[in-house]
């Protein structure tokens, strides 16, 4: 494990004055597939439709004050989707409103406690979970977003009794078989344009956001089957359909009588407590390794302070959660496409959520023209990247246990629901750990011996286990290194080192590199990896069969 630093340098560090005008037209292009996304993750998650737009008017607006993440775009994510519906549904009991209104309040508690998490530094439990079981829970909440949003595309509504995931997936053959062809041929076409868009290799095509190809296509063709109307039409099968304009968006007239207070009456319920701690831990999660991930990609290789981040977006989510929002988190397709749209510092984010207010405050009527079908189509994209194949793949390749772990995970998120299904998760992990010998003293509390070599070079010795469970307590014996120019960590004892540690000594190693230290990792000769994966999970070869594999030699 070794990694060299590039000799390429992007340029000087940015600064608010020299990179406002990369950061304006960047935060435009990020509107474009920000304005449609956050309509249609809104709509999924049982929530008007301007709920969303203002979640990432407060992202833009809000967390560039807090936070020093330069690159990140804040907003609604399709990852929360499957929580806020649930919450809506569960708390409501049949009446959306009142569901609504109290899962605002969740969202608002929620949004505290990730405050005080920000104030007490708690960010790094965000490496506590396990790889595979994040991944997992990831894919499973691709396939239901896909799974329900189907049906949308066709223009078939769900029965209002099918709500759970596998049921809803259940659905799919007969929303086929009862499709509605206008709708079905503008949902068709969006997905035909996210899907083939990636397969064209011209450059300038490849700029254009397909979200606003989607539009461009998707809402002349409502204007061409006159969605704005109610009325019905004969196709090929000669069969009557019915579209009209609860097939577009709906919007209110005035953004100010969109805002909705929250109610807290259900917050100290069974299930209020429930979707408390999903709104909290979830979101938590997800947005930390999105803002984790985009720092591996700024060219500057910029540090996001991950609490100071966690601190921004929880007072963000308590401040829309008050007005009627979706809860937020750092949004990794929008930051992405900040990066690639040569977005420099935090302006863009900033500029992103100004040019959505200004569009819905001076052109909400072009919004209600947008089809429902495809938003639909970017939600069935989303999720199918989420649950994409090459995901599966990727698990069975890293190895055997790996991929279990992940099966498992999304097996028991699509029977249960998210915090029982990653619960299994890391419970399965546990089980394999135990079962190659781990230790039960070392599952949270890694065992170590740090030597001093001199006054900047450290060896750390790992007995026993270094895995997922004992990371961020060992992660903190490293940090507390606070001298060392080099850190040599020593694997040479420890009886297995799991791929989540594997991964993250990676990306330390490529940490202490950008800061101009080195991290070395040895001892990993006498340990058998799992798979032929460079960051596979590793057991140590008893003596025994060392001496027989030196033997056959």
């Amino acid at each position: 494990m070794s990694h060299s630093p590039s000799n390429s340098s992007p340029g000087p560090l940015p600064t608010f004055a020299n990179g406002w005008r990369n950061d304006l037209l960047s935060g435009f292009l990020v509107f474009l597939i920000a304005l449609p996304l956050c309509l249609g993750i809104a709509m999924a998650s049982d929530f008007p439709p301007i709920a969303g737009i203002f979640t990432a008017i407060a992202g833009g607006c809000l967390c560039p004050i807090i936070s020093n993440s330069e690159l990140t775009i804040k907003g609604p994510a399709a990852g929360l989707i499957v929580i806020v519906f649930g919450a809506v549904q569960e708390l409501g009991q049949g009446d959306p409103l009142l569901g609504y209104k109290l899962t605002l309040g969740i969202g608002v508690a929620a949004g505290i406690i990730q405050i005080v998490f920000g104030l007490l530094k708690t960010g790094i439990l965000s490496e506590f979970f396990p790889t595979a079981a994040v991944h997992g829970m990831l894919a499973a909440i691709g396939v239901i977003i896909a799974g329900k949003q189907i049906h949308q595309v066709l223009g078939v509504p769900l029965p209002k009794h099918v709500k759970e995931p596998l049921e809803q997936i259940a659905q799919i053959p007969n929303s086929f078989m009862n499709l509605n062809p206008e709708i079905a041929l503008i949902g068709g076409l969006s997905l035909l344009i996210l899907f083939g868009l990636p397969l064209i290799k011209n450059k300038f095509v490849r700029r254009i956001p397909a979200p606003m190809i989607v539009l461009l296509v998707a809402v002349p063709l409502g204007f061409y089957f006159d969605l704005d109307h109610e009325h019905k039409y004969l196709f090929l099968d000669h069969k009557e359909y019915t579209v009209g304009p609860k097939f577009l968006v709906s919007l209110p007239d005035n953004m100010f009588d969109a805002i909705t207070l929250p109610d807290f009456s259900g917050l100290l319920s069974g299930t209020g407590i429930k979707f408390l701690v999903m709104f909290a831990l979830v979101g938590t999660l997800e947005s930390l390794l999105s803002a984790k991930a985009i720092d591996l990609l700024d060219p500057w290789k910029r540090k996001t302070n991950m609490n100071r981040d966690l601190l921004a977006v929880g007072v963000a989510n308590t401040a829309v959660a008050s007005i009627g929002g979706l809860p937020m988190i750092s949004e990794i397709v929008r930051s992405s496409a900040n990066i690639n749209n040569g977005g420099r510092t935090r302006l863009a984010n900033l500029f992103h959520g100004l040019f959505l207010l200004g569009f819905v405050a001076l052109v909400p009527n072009l919004i209600h023209e947008i089809p429902l079908a495809a938003l639909g189509a970017m939600l069935v994209y989303t999720g199918f990247r989420l649950a994409s194949p090459k995901e599966f793949i990727h698990a069975y390749r890293i190895g055997r246990e790996q991929f279990f772990i992940f099966a498992t995970t999304v097996v028991a998120v699509l029977a249960t629901d998210l915090l029982v299904g990653i619960g299994i998760g890391i419970a399965v992990k546990f089980a394999i750990h135990l079962f190659r010998g781990v230790p039960v003293r070392s599952l949270l509390k890694p065992q170590t011996e740090i030597e001093s070599v001199d006054g900047e070079t450290y060896a750390i010795t790992v007995q026993d286990a270094a895995i997922f469970s004992n990371w961020i307590a060992f992660r903190r014996r490293l940090d507390a290194l606070t001298d060392a120019k080099t850190l040599v960590v020593d694997l040479s004892e420890a009886k297995v080192v799991d791929h989540t540690v594997m991964e993250k000594l990676h990306q330390l190693e490529q940490d202490y590199a950008t800061r101009g230290c080195t991290l070395v990792v040895r001892g990993l000769d006498n340990h058998r990896p799992v798979s032929q994966h460079p960051l596979a999970a590793r057991k140590k070869i008893r003596d025994d069969q060392t001496a027989s594999v030196q033997t056959d030699k």
